[in-house]
């Protein structure tokens, strides 16, 4: 459930009609549901409190990183799960404390460890034996103690799209099963470090509960040998990936499911189960609005519906021949067979092929929606073309929570040295 409805054939974000905004702001524009934010986010951790006696929630913030969307999210009690130094500074901008941070991702940087130690993050997931050894010296070197967790790659295929599985063998993430308890009791002996679990995130979108399952069966059989060896493992974190619909009418498992297996799972671990949902959360929150420039003839009975968002705005379809529903603002009951493409020179700037879709013609305006998770985080400037920028609705108020940046803004920050003048 989402808070974008059509009251008289107009599409709505909350209480504001998606027409007030596209003429105040312009378009391609990504719009977000407060109110559906703070929905999602509550669905999700009331399902796994009402099934875990101990959890600890951060969001996934690649997926979406506005500091209003990260202020939502900070007051509903969630903190971050981060994957570089900017991310931290963006959580700690929002007012998320230190403590519920944890620092994923497989090539921190000396510097991100250091700054992560300097603001006592809550912990560090760690990605390979190199990076615990680099941090322990980093942590011992400004006389303090690191808490971290091991990434475990449970070689689990996740059934997503092979660009967003994160937990098979040939996959970057994280340590090799076999050598994880190995890794474990060298790294637990280091002064720098204070090691107190295991972490396992297998990808994203994911649309199947049973490979999550398989690979929290595997990470407790893990966490039984290790303790086994004498050492603590009080934490165990088992990512996120959670899939959501990008089609109406789409079924998927949602959050009560996804508690109900995971405490069927963790029962008698006797951890602190921590989760880092992005996808969703923010998902559903949120539609990439643009404007029909023309529509175009093609060589066959299929026109093309040329729209001013591109691939650059929206990267996923290209990236992933992602889909998202694609709805016109202004419905007239009438529908349409059409190529939906954007204006950028490359031929991947395609965003649907032979869609069935509601009519438009040049000039309307129309949604991409489920475009709130990993939309405007991945636009860029592809062709000299404007920063995206970015709405949040909250009932009858609206905001810019991030600006268009021009071209010419972009171009202000280049530099012609004096040999070329």
């Amino acid at each position: 459930m989402d808070h974008f409805n059509y009251r008289d054939g107009v599409l709505f974000a909350e209480d504001v009609p998606l027409t007030t905004i596209a003429a105040a702001v312009g378009t391609p524009v990504y719009v977000y549901s407060r109110a559906t934010l703070i929905r999602h986010a509550r669905v999700f951790r009331d399902a796994l409190s009402a099934v875990l006696p101990r959890m600890h929630l951060a969001y996934a913030m690649k997926a979406n990183p506005n500091l209003s969307v990260l202020k939502v999210l900070a007051s509903e009690g969630y903190g971050a799960d981060i994957v570089s130094g900017g991310e931290l500074e963006r959580a700690l901008a929002a007012g998320m404390p230190a403590g519920d941070v944890v620092f994923s991702g497989v090539g921190k940087d000396a510097g991100e460890l250091a700054r992560g130690v300097e603001v006592g993050i809550g912990q560090f997931n760690l990605e390979s034996e190199e990076e615990g050894e680099e941090l322990a010296r980093i942590a011992a070197s400004m006389g303090g103690r690191a808490v971290c967790a091991l990434r475990v790659n449970p070689d689990v295929d996740a059934k997503t799209h092979a660009k967003i599985s994160t937990g098979k063998s040939e996959n970057k993430f994280g340590v090799a099963y076999d050598r994880a308890a190995g890794i474990y009791l060298r790294l637990s002996a280091l002064e720098g470090l204070e090691m107190r679990g295991l972490a396992v995130h297998i990808g994203s979108q994911i649309t199947d509960l049973d490979p999550s399952r398989q690979a929290f069966i595997k990470m407790g059989a893990l966490m039984r040998d290790i303790r086994g060896q004498g050492l603590t493992v009080s934490h165990m974190d088992l990512g996120g990936g959670l899939g959501v619909p990008y089609k109406a009418g789409e079924e998927l498992p949602g959050p009560e499911d996804y508690a109900a297996m995971v405490a069927q799972v963790t029962d008698g671990w006797d951890a602190t189960i921590m989760f880092e949902p992005g996808r969703v959360i923010a998902g559903n929150s949120g539609v990439m609005m643009t404007r029909v420039i023309r529509v175009k003839q093609g060589a066959t009975n299929t026109p093309f519906v040329v729209i001013d968002a591109a691939m650059n705005d929206l990267a996923r379809p290209a990236l992933y021949d992602a889909w998202h529903d694609f709805v016109a603002v202004e419905k007239t009951g009438e529908r349409m067979s059409a190529n939906i493409v954007g204006p950028i020179c490359e031929s991947t700037d395609t965003f649907a092929m032979a869609r069935d879709i509601d009519a438009v013609k040049a000039g309307d305006l129309a949604a991409f929606r489920t475009a709130g998770a990993y939309g405007a985080t991945m636009a860029n400037t592809y062709n000299s073309r404007p920063l995206v920028p970015e709405v949040m609705v909250d009932g009858e108020k609206w905001a810019i929570v991030a600006n268009r940046i021009e071209p010419a803004t972009i171009l202000a920050a280049e530099t012609v040295p004096d040999w070329l003048d």
